[in-house]
């Protein structure tokens, strides 16, 4: 970037011949003008240092893909059944935020959604759509046809 300079090109070359923003290189043309060559270095440690480890952090993914504790399983008799009845039948912020903290993780509800979208996991409230304060909705039941009337098509 430098000797780019000196050979006379401008900002904005020098960005292109690098690949990188016209503001980068102006910022690193004013350090070097102020301070000279060992400010060229990486500075390092620069920004708030993380407050939960990387093997933490991946507990907290492993949490996210694991079996809710409340989630229910057939037993081979036909019962339904879940290995904490009391427990979250599905994943929400809240529930992994619990879940990590009961392993001794200090995390809050924030980071858990910080730390999934890092992880390329979109996160959407999960929503029933049988259920429903409507006296007046009738849910369409698992692999029914179009034939049962559902709220939409009863008010036609």
């Amino acid at each position: 970037m430098i000797e780019l300079s000196w050979s006379g090109l401008r900002v904005p070359a020098i960005a292109v011949e690098l690949g990188c923003s016209q503001k980068t290189v102006r910022c690193w043309l004013h350090r070097f003008n102020r301070s000279g060559l060992q400010v060229l270095d990486d500075l390092g440690g620069q920004g708030r240092k993380r407050r939960i480890t990387e093997e933490e952090r991946s507990r907290i993914i492993s949490v996210v893909k694991s079996v809710p504790p409340g989630w229910l399983r057939w037993e081979t008799v036909g019962e339904l059944w879940a290995f904490d009845e009391s427990g979250p039948s599905e994943w929400t912020l809240d529930s992994l935020t619990a879940a990590a903290r009961a392993t001794g993780i200090e995390v809050g509800r924030s980071q858990v959604r910080r730390i999934l979208l890092a992880e390329g996991v979109r996160w959407r409230r999960t929503r029933s759509w049988t259920r429903s304060k409507d006296p007046d909705f009738v849910p369409k039941g698992h692999g029914s046809s179009t034939s049962t009337p559902t709220r939409s098509s009863a008010r036609r």
